[in-house]
């Protein structure tokens, strides 16, 4: 395997785990050796053995992540990620190893990847709600809801209210829920969709709407019924027939012009008008 694609799990996350235990673990010596050439020279592959050498612990680190339901693979490129950053701002002259600075910054990124994606709706946005989230997970031992004096041991622990540690866990109660239901739920989903009001669907509008419709056409078939048979014909062909006909298709069935055709059309449209505004 190509120490450049190392970095990110592929294929068999077994076979890469086995890959990078197989990197050997620099001595406090190299390491410092490496990271001042880094530091000074801008030298590349001095942060490349520094990360490399470090992989195995990343691995490490997202394994304690396994319960929250996320692809391992993507937690632990996630902490590479967080092991770059580590490397990039790793300062040898401080006198501490890599690994003790690099897990900050290795846990800050499994951290934004755990809250992006481990609802649909984000469970912590503040830096006290985040810390909190994770804290949490680790207190609650058992299944079930805290009880009253849970909520309170553990927020004196935390440093926060007892308020806040009762809403957390409800959030990390909470499950996802799809807006809509299932296509085989056969009505027994509580889906959102089903609360909201269906402002389409006004029974007065509607009767309203179809007592005028019924009143309209009847009027019309009465105005209609006082044109003689030739411009009833043409205005029901030209107007009311779903497959409507052209001024010369019935100027040929009249064995007259279309202009004539036009006119009739026009004095019965008037005729109509007058017999409806009546």
């Amino acid at each position: 395997m190509q120490n450049n694609l190392i970095l990110v799990p592929q294929g068999s996350l077994e076979g890469y785990i086995q890959a990078v235990n197989t990197i050997s673990v620099l001595t406090a010596e190299e390491e410092r050796a490496l990271a001042e050439r880094l530091q000074q020279d801008g030298d590349l592959d001095a942060a490349r053995q520094l990360v490399m050498s470090h992989l195995r612990f990343v691995v490490h680190i997202a394994r304690s992540y396994a319960g929250y339901g996320l692809p391992q693979a993507d937690l632990i490129q996630e902490g590479n990620i967080g092991l770059m950053k580590a490397v990039k701002r790793f300062d040898p002259s401080v006198g501490v190893r890599l690994v003790s600075f690099a897990v900050h910054w290795i846990k800050a990124e499994i951290h934004e990847y755990v809250l992006r994606n481990w609802r649909m709706v984000k469970v912590a946005t503040t830096k006290a709600q985040r810390k909190l989230f994770f804290n949490l997970r680790k207190a609650k031992k058992r299944l079930g809801w805290f009880t009253q004096q849970e909520v309170e041991a553990v927020a004196e622990e935390l440093g926060v209210s007892a308020r806040e540690v009762t809403e957390m866990e409800a959030r990390l109660s909470g499950q996802d829920q799809a807006f809509d239901a299932l296509d085989d739920d056969e009505g027994e989903s509580f889906a959102p969709v089903h609360y909201l009001e269906d402002k389409s669907s006004d029974v007065a509008a509607s009767f309203e709407h179809d007592n005028w419709e019924h009143h309209a056409m009847h009027r019309l078939s009465n105005a209609l019924e006082a044109l003689d048979e030739r411009s009833r014909h043409i205005i029901q062909a030209r107007w009311l027939d779903d497959n409507k006909l052209t001024l010369q298709e019935l100027a040929d069935h009249y064995g007259v012009s279309a202009e004539r055709v036009r006119q009739l059309e026009k004095n019965a449209m008037n005729k109509l008008k007058g017999v409806l505004e009546a």
